[in-house]
């Protein structure tokens, strides 16, 4: 987002049909109960056209209106929507095929509480029923997997109910990768390199996760 004309081609598109209903849900889940404020989803992204629905924990500084872009992008100035650039590019993921969004969508700049995660649980359910090509859950982190556990307990027939695939694997982040045991730190590329090498085999359809 740094490059001014690409942001106000987003700003541009954002009511495009693919991506309305994505940000009038956002529209709607602004402020409720003083939550506060929660960042769109670029145009760039596939909106209810998506394929896959990448989660990670919370919205990053770069997703704010003024100093950030004010949408979930990986196209934003930051570290952690960088490395997601590289891993869709490096397996041959589009980014229209993805619907970004975060565990606890609206912004808090740290990581969500055991609260958060049911309200971020009953908006998934909501989001997900606004994707009807929807293939794969790509859960990134934590925080996204323990928001998902949540999401099967509101709503235990989803998966099978909708032919999901549910994969996961660590945050994309530098921090989540690094441990100073070597061992355990390649253990987590794997699983990172194993998680995406089975959502671009998903998509393409083959829905068998590699060992």
């Amino acid at each position: 987002m740094k490059d001014a004309e690409f942001r106000a081609s987003q700003l541009a598109h954002q009511a495009d049909p693919h991506i309305a209903p994505i940000n009038a849900f956002v529209d709607q889940l602004t402020d409720p109960a003083g939550r506060g404020w929660l960042p769109k989803v670029a145009p760039l992204h596939g909106g209810v056209d998506a394929k896959i629905l990448s989660v990670l924990s919370d919205p990053g500084k770069a997703t704010l209106e003024g100093g950030g872009s004010g949408f979930l992008c990986i196209e934003n100035n930051d570290a952690t929507a960088e490395a997601q650039c590289k891993l869709f590019d490096t397996y041959g993921i589009l980014p229209r095929w993805v619907l970004p969004w975060n565990a606890y969508p609206w912004f808090i700049d740290r990581p969500p509480n055991a609260e958060e995660k049911n309200a971020g649980a009953e908006v998934l359910c909501g989001l997900i029923d606004l994707i009807p090509a929807l293939k794969v859950v790509l859960l990134q982190g934590g925080s996204a997997v323990d928001v998902w556990k949540r999401v099967v307990k509101l709503r235990p027939a989803l998966i099978a109910d909708r032919g999901l695939l549910v994969i996961e694997s660590i945050h994309p982040s530098r921090q989540a990768q690094w441990t100073p045991d070597l061992a355990q730190r390649q253990a987590r590329l794997d699983k990172q390199k194993r998680a995406f090498q089975a959502v671009a085999r998903a998509v393409n359809g083959d829905t068998t996760q590699l060992d």
